[in-house]
């Protein structure tokens, strides 16, 4: 039998973003940088992280993203993220456990439109010739500072991005409910370079990642690539198995 997530939802459920709906508008982004780390992490404390819906992959993986976006409907902006690898049935997926942002408008939009749990944040990103680095700085201090050393080309088709599972509320039927909102951008990919990671501070309580203890150093990729945020297209009871409490919005 597969190992399901223990994580009890009632815990993160009241801070998690109201949907203003399930049909948002979606966002084409074009010429967006991403740069994202994959770590494997200790599996110690891996089933209390992800809700019952899911399903840990093995090893257990935390990956970090961090996208810049020059244009978008609400204005430049760059977004950050902090996801579990996980599996909603047998499709591989990222369960968001928080992100920054460095633009309230876009704060919001992600919020409310795909359920995006995102905190005010300042955000660089980096190109060298020898790494591409990041850093986050919320709250006063640097919550991820973080490379990908010796970049080498490769082609985009190497690079596999997996959908987020972001848990928000939204009102249903009369009365709020908790759901998993699956995000699952496409990417064209106009370059694409991949190299070694690395990570020189990693806040865990400012990511609610209490427990994430990277162990492991796995790839780390970098992207020029036209993405967008599309419309939602399923939802998930998080305290149902994906196979039996996915349906489609």
């Amino acid at each position: 039998m597969p190992l399901s997530g223990t994580l009890d939802i009632r815990t993160l459920a009241g801070d998690a973003p109201r949907l203003a709906s399930l049909h948002p508008d979606p966002w084409e982004l074009e010429d967006a940088q991403v740069l994202q780390l994959m770590y494997e992490i200790d599996d110690a404390h891996i089933l209390g992280l992800l809700p019952p819906a899911l399903h840990p992959t093995i090893p257990p993986v935390v990956t970090f993203t961090v996208a810049r976006f020059t244009e978008s409907p609400v204005g430049p902006f760059t977004l950050a993220q902090a996801r579990l690898g996980c599996r909603a049935g047998v499709r591989p997926r990222g369960f968001l456990l928080r992100a920054y942002c460095d633009a309230a408008a876009a704060r919001d939009a992600l919020a409310s439109g795909w359920g995006y749990d995102c905190r005010d944040g300042e955000i660089s990103l980096h190109r060298y010739h020898d790494s591409i680095t990041t850093t986050v700085h919320a709250d006063g201090a640097d919550v991820l500072r973080a490379s990908l050393v010796d970049p080498e080309p490769i082609s985009g088709g190497d690079i596999q991005y997996t959908a987020n599972m972001n848990l928000a509320r939204v009102d249903e039927g009369g009365g709020e409910q908790a759901l998993l909102v699956q995000v699952d951008p496409e990417y064209r990919f106009h370059h694409a370079e991949r190299g070694r990671p690395r990570i020189d501070v990693f806040a865990r309580e400012a990511w609610a990642a209490r427990g994430v203890e990277p162990v492991y150093p796995v790839a780390a990729t970098f992207a020029r690539c036209d993405t967008g945020l599309p419309r939602i297209r399923y939802v998930c009871d998080p305290n149902k198995p994906a196979l039996v409490g996915t349906r489609e919005v």
